[in-house]
C-alpha cells in the first residue's frame, strides 16, 4: 500500500500538511488504518477551509439562498443559476486567489480569471462577461508603496492578460487602498455566463461503467497543494516555500477547452463533468463521485505528464490549469474524441465510474489512495470556533465628532478626495480590460453599474430566437464600514449594491459573495467574520437577492496584522427594457437636479462621517461608528428610483457612497466618457442651504455619507412629479440644483464653492496613472 519512496508519516509530516491530531485521527477511523503518504495528501487538501469551509460552513447556511428564479442553488455545483426568463438562465459565481497574487501576482490573478472561468463553462453556460474586486497597500505613499505598485500592476496585468486572450469583457469592478491589505491583496474574480434551462449540466459521476476522461494540458508541478496553501496565513516564509503552489495560466488553451467542452455538451454524450480547480484531480474525482452517490476509479499512469518521474502525490495535489475531469456515457466515447481531437486538446481516458462508493487511485495497477467518496468530499471536520467583540470597537464607538476639527477648506477636501486613489477614476485598470469584446457590453466600466445584452451568439451553440436581455452587474464592499461595525457594514455593502442596480434601472435577481477574512483561530477576528454574514444574510433577504454560491477565503492577514474584514459582493439584475438602462452622469443643460433621500442624518451622531472617505483621507482617521442602514428606508428608494426610471422621468441617477453628496455630485460632472480620452464635462450649480441650520457642519453636509441617498436629475417639467411623488411614498425628496455651466458651484448657507470641471476631471481620472508613475 505504501510504496518505498514515500516519507514515513509522522506528527511533523501531520502538521506541515495543516491538519491537526484530531483531525489525523479522524482520516484514520475513516481509513481503518494509517493514511498513506498520498491519501494524507489528499486529505489535507480536501479538509482544507479552501475546500471544505470547515470554519464557515453554519455560518454559510444562514444566507437565504431560494427564490422562484433559483435553478441551482448555492453548494450544489460549480456556480449558481438564475432564471432570467423566456427559457434563458445566468449562471454567475465569485472566487478569490489572494494568497497566490501576493506571491506572483500577474500569474495569481491570471490563474483567478481562468479557474473562475472554467467553474461557468462547467455548467454548461458560455462565460459573458467578467468582473472583480481588487485590494492593495497604498500605492501613493508609505514605506511599502513602491511594492504595492509592484502588486498592483502586476495583478491588473494578469487580469487583463487572461480575459483579453480568452476573449471576455471585463466591464465592471471596484479598487480600494488601505494599509491593512499591505503584503496580503485580495483578488476576487467574478464571471457570467449564459445558458437555456435544458443546457443545464451537472458535476456528479454516474453511471456504473462510464468512462472517465481527462481533457487539457498535461499535469505538471505548478499549483502543488494550492488549495492548503490558501488555508493558512501568510508569511515570508510560507510565500516563498508556496510559490510554486502558484499556478501558470494559459488563456489560448482555456478558449479551447471551453469550446469543446459547450460541444460535447451539445451532444448529450456527457454524463458529468467538472473542472479541475483547487485540488486538481483529488477534487473533481471525490466530488463527481460523492454528488452521484457512486465511485470512481483512476490509473495515474494514464494522466498526461509533463514533468518527468511525478510521483501520485504530486499528480493527485497539481492544480496546472485549463483542465477538465468528463465522465463519458458509455458507448459514446468516439463522439469525445472527435471533439477533442478537433479543438486538438490533450486527452485521456484516466478510469472509469464504479458502485463502490470509493475512490480508488492506482500508479501503474498499485493502488495508492482507497478512500470513500462521500467521507472524504462531505464529511470534514466541522468546528465552531469561539467568537469575542473585539477591544477596539470600544475606542471606535467612544470617539466623538467634537473631537475631529471641522474643515477649514471644503473646496480643497474635495479635490483631495477626488484625487484619492480609493475614490479615483479606476480608468488605469479597465482601460487594460478589453471590455468591450463580443458586442454586447452596454455600459462599460466607470458607471455605478456595468450593463450587458443577452443576444443570440451569447449562448452554446443550439439556440434559435434569443430574446434579447439586459443583465446589470456589479461588486461593492466598503471594508472600513466592516471593520468599525461588521454587522452594519455587511448590510451596507448588500445595500449599495442593491442601490447601484437600482440606478441602472435593474431589479435584483441574486448575489454571490466572496467572504475575505482573517485567521478564524483568533476570536476576535472570528467575531468580525460571524457578525457580517449576519448582516450579509439580513440585507440579502430584505432584498430579495439570494445567494447562490460564491467563496470563503480566510487567513488572510501578513506579519503586519489582518486585513480589514471584506465581505465583497457581488449582485445581478435584470433590466426589463433597454430604454430603462440609466446611467449616473448629468445628461443635458438645463435639466433640474433632485436629491432623493436625506441630506443628512440627524439621528447619527457621527453625521455620516464615522469610518468616512473624508476622515481617512483629510484627518487620516479611521475610526468612528459608520452610518446607519435602514434596510426599509433603502428599498424603498431603490423601488421608487426604478418606478421613475420606467416612467421615463429620470435621465440620470448615481449614489451617493464614498465622499458623500460633494464627490456624487463631481462624478456626475465629470465621468461620462464620450471618446477615448475625451470626456464630456457638464456643469451644475447647487444650493444646499436648505439643510443648513447652526449645528449643521458644513463637511458633514458635503461629505458625509449617510445611507440610502441617489442624486437624480430629470427635465424640468418632472420635477413636481417627482418630488411629490416621493413625499407621497414618505421618502424625502429636494430639488437642490441645475444642470448648466462648466463648473460645479455649490451654495450651503453662507458658504459658497466652485471648482472648474477641467481641473476636478484632471485630478480625478488621472490620480492612479500619477501615482503609478512615482
Amino acid at each position: 500500500m505504501i510504496p518505498m519512496s514515500d516519507p514515513a508519516i509522522t506528527p511533523d509530516l501531520v502538521s506541515k500538511h495543516n491538519l491537526t491530531q484530531d483531525e489525523f485521527a479522524k482520516i484514520k477511523t475513516i481509513l481503518g488504518r494509517e493514511p498513506s503518504y498520498t491519501e494524507l495528501g489528499i486529505f489535507s487538501v480536501m479538509w482544507s477551509e479552501h475546500c471544505s469551509y470547515k470554519n464557515t460552513r453554519p455560518l454559510l447556511k444562514t444566507f437565504p439562498t431560494k427564490s422562484p428564479r433559483i435553478l441551482v442553488g448555492a453548494g450544489e455545483e460549480n456556480a449558481g443559476i438564475i432564471d432570467i426568463g423566456d427559457g434563458l438562465a445566468i449562471a454567475f459565481k465569485i472566487e478569490s486567489h489572494n494568497h497566490p497574487s501576493a506571491v506572483e501576482p500577474f500569474q495569481g490573478a491570471a490563474t483567478g480569471v481562468g479557474g473562475i472561468i472554467r467553474d461557468i463553462f462547467t455548467m454548461g453556460a458560455r462565460p459573458v462577461c467578467a468582473i472583480n474586486s481588487l485590494r492593495f497597500g497604498p500605492i501613493d505613499a508609505g514605506p511599502n508603496a513602491a511594492h504595492n505598485r509592484r502588486l498592483f500592476s502586476g495583478v491588473v496585468s494578469g487580469i487583463a492578460h487572461y480575459g483579453n486572450c480568452f476573449g471576455i469583457p471585463t466591464i465592471a469592478g471596484e479598487v480600494y487602498f488601505d494599509p491593512s491589505y499591505e503584503g496580503n491583496p485580495l483578488v476576487n474574480a467574478f464571471c457570467l455566463g449564459v445558458l437555456r434551462h435544458d443546457q443545464i449540466a451537472r458535476g456528479a459521476a454516474k453511471g456504473a461503467g462510464n468512462p472517465v476522461f481527462y481533457v487539457g494540458p498535461a499535469t505538471g508541478r505548478d499549483g502543488l497543494a494550492g488549495a492548503a496553501f490558501a488555508s493558512r496565513d501568510l508569511t515570508e516564509e510560507t510565500a516563498s516555500q508556496q510559490r510554486g503552489a502558484v499556478q501558470v495560466g494559459d488563456p489560448f488553451m482555456e478558449k479551447l477547452v471551453c469550446e469543446a467542452c459547450l460541444e460535447l455538451l451539445a451532444t448529450g454524450a456527457v454524463a458529468g463533468i467538472q473542472d479541475m480547480g483547487a485540488a486538481g484531480l483529488t477534487c473533481s474525482t471525490c466530488e463527481t463521485a460523492a454528488r452521484a452517490g457512486t465511485g470512481i476509479e483512476i490509473e495515474l499512469a494514464l494522466v498526461p505528464q509533463r514533468a518527468p518521474g511525478m510521483t501520485p502525490y504530486e499528480i493527485m495535489l497539481s492544480e496546472s490549469q485549463e483542465r477538465m475531469l468528463i465522465i463519458v456515457k458509455s458507448g459514446r466515447e468516439d463522439e469525445v474524441k472527435r471533439i477533442f481531437d478537433k479543438w486538438d486538446l490533450p486527452w485521456a481516458r484516466i478510469g472509469q465510474v464504479t458502485e463502490t462508493g470509493q475512490m480508488i487511485v492506482k500508479h501503474h495497477g498499485e493502488i495508492v489512495a482507497d478512500i470513500t467518496a462521500r467521507k472524504l468530499a462531505d464529511e470534514a471536520p466541522v468546528y465552531h470556533p469561539p467568537a469575542s467583540e473585539p477591544a477596539y470597537l470600544q475606542a471606535v464607538r467612544a470617539f466623538s465628532l467634537a473631537s475631529v476639527p471641522a474643515s477649514t477648506d471644503p473646496a480643497a477636501d474635495l479635490k483631495k478626495l477626488l484625487a484619492w486613489p480609493s475614490i479615483a477614476s479606476k480608468n488605469w485598470v479597465y482601460r487594460q480590460y478589453d471590455h468591450t469584446v463580443r458586442d454586447g457590453s452596454v455600459v462599460c466600466p466607470g458607471s455605478d453599474a456595468a450593463v450587458i445584452r443577452i443576444k443570440g451568439d451569447s449562448l452554446p451553440e443550439g439556440t434559435a430566437g434569443v430574446v434579447e436581455k439586459f443583465i446589470a452587474l456589479t461588486v461593492d464592499c466598503n471594508a472600513a464600514y466592516v471593520y468599525l461595525d461588521p454587522y452594519e457594514g455587511a448590510k451596507i455593502a448588500v445595500a449599495e449594491a442593491a442601490r447601484n442596480l437600482a440606478c441602472s434601472g435593474a431589479t435584483p435577481l441574486g448575489t454571490t459573495d466572496n467572504l475575505n477574512f482573517a485567521n478564524p483561530h483568533n476570536p476576535e477576528l472570528f467575531w468580525q467574520l460571524k457578525e457580517s454574514v449576519r448582516g450579509l444574510a439580513e440585507a440579502c433577504r430584505f432584498f430579495n437577492a439570494p445567494v447562490t454560491g460564491g467563496n470563503c477565503s480566510l487567513y488572510n492577514q501578513s506579519p503586519a496584522g489582518p486585513i480589514d474584514p471584506t465581505p465583497t459582493v457581488a449582485m445581478v439584475g435584470l433590466i426589463e427594457k433597454p430604454e430603462f438602462i440609466t446611467t449616473q452622469w448629468f445628461k443635458d443643460e438645463g435639466d433640474a437636479i433632485i436629491l432623493l433621500g436625506d441630506a443628512i442624518d440627524e439621528q447619527d451622531p457621527m453625521r455620516g462621517l464615522g469610518g468616512s472617505a473624508w476622515l481617512q483621507c483629510v484627518r487620516a482617521l479611521k475610526t468612528g461608528t459608520p452610518p446607519r442602514c435602514d434596510l426599509e428606508k433603502e428599498r424603498q428608494l431603490h423601488n421608487t428610483v426604478r418606478s421613475f426610471i420606467a416612467c421615463g422621468q429620470i435621465k440620470s441617477a448615481h449614489d451617493c457612497s464614498e465622499g458623500g453628496l460633494a464627490v456624487a455630485l463631481a462624478e456626475s460632472c465629470i465621468s461620462q466618457q464620450i471618446a477615448r480620452e475625451t470626456p464630456r464635462l457638464i456643469g451644475a450649480k447647487i444650493d444646499l442651504s436648505f439643510a443648513v441650520s447652526a449645528s449643521t457642519r458644513l463637511d458633514a453636509l458635503l461629505f458625509g455619507e449617510t445611507q440610502s441617498r441617489i442624486v437624480v436629475s430629470a427635465a424640468p417639467a418632472n420635477v413636481v412629479k417627482i418630488v411629490e411623488r416621493a413625499k407621497i411614498l414618505g421618502l424625502a425628496a429636494t430639488q437642490i440644483g441645475l444642470v448648466e455651466g462648466s463648473e460645479l458651484a455649490i451654495k450651503a448657507g453662507v458658504w459658497e464653492g466652485k471648482w472648474p470641471l477641467v481641473e476636478l476631471h484632471d485630478l480625478w481620472w488621472n490620480a492612479i496613472a500619477r501615482a503609478m508613475a512615482l
